[in-house]
């Protein structure tokens, strides 16, 4: 009974969820400008210009990136892996292309950085998350470029973010140890 049960609850789930992408594909085709609000991140994401295809055996998908994950021009949320993220120094509102093979691969390439602009400041924890506060605004960072960089609480760091738009997260560029100031 049980088992029936739970086989009937996935079923809606899944067909909840393709009715919800449905619903975004159909809003998206009838809206003049391509947007989504993100309230976690409290700003607007825009999708506009960018496109979803399929070329060969891939799928292609070019979104924003939001620190995270990229914000799909489907309404897709992508993973980022944060290494990637980190080492490549993305910057929140890249645009990117992602590649999903037929074996689920996922390789994602920068096609239109952002307009960026580097601030140098101390670097700072406030509840688990590492920050940077520039012109009275605080950035995260992602841990993985923390570790990466093998920055400490009050190490001087160069970040960067984008020049023209508000963001909420910042990506490290390089590190002064506290102990070489």
């Amino acid at each position: 009974m049980n088992k029936n049960k739970i086989t009937a609850l996935k079923d809606l789930i899944i067909s909840a969820e393709k009715s919800i992408e449905n619903a975004k594909v159909i809003l998206k085709e009838l809206m003049d400008e391509e947007w989504i609000k993100d309230t976690s991140l409290k700003i607007n994401l825009s999708t506009n210009g960018l496109n979803y295809y399929s070329e060969k055996d891939l799928k292609i998908i070019e979104g924003v990136f939001t620190w995270e994950e990229m914000l799909g021009s489907d309404w897709n949320k992508y993973p980022v892996a944060a290494n990637y993220a980190s080492k490549s120094k993305l910057v929140q509102w890249d645009k990117l292309k992602l590649s999903i093979d037929t074996t689920w691969r996922m390789t994602y390439k920068q096609i239109a950085p952002i307009e960026r602009e580097t601030k140098i400041w101390i670097l700072a924890l406030d509840k688990d998350k590492y920050q940077v506060i520039i012109d009275g605004e605080s950035y995260n960072l992602l841990t993985a470029a923390v570790t990466h960089y093998r920055a400490n609480i009050w190490d001087s760091i160069s970040v960067i973010i984008p020049k023209w738009k508000k963001a909420t997260y910042a990506a490290l560029e390089w590190v002064i140890p506290a102990s070489l100031d």
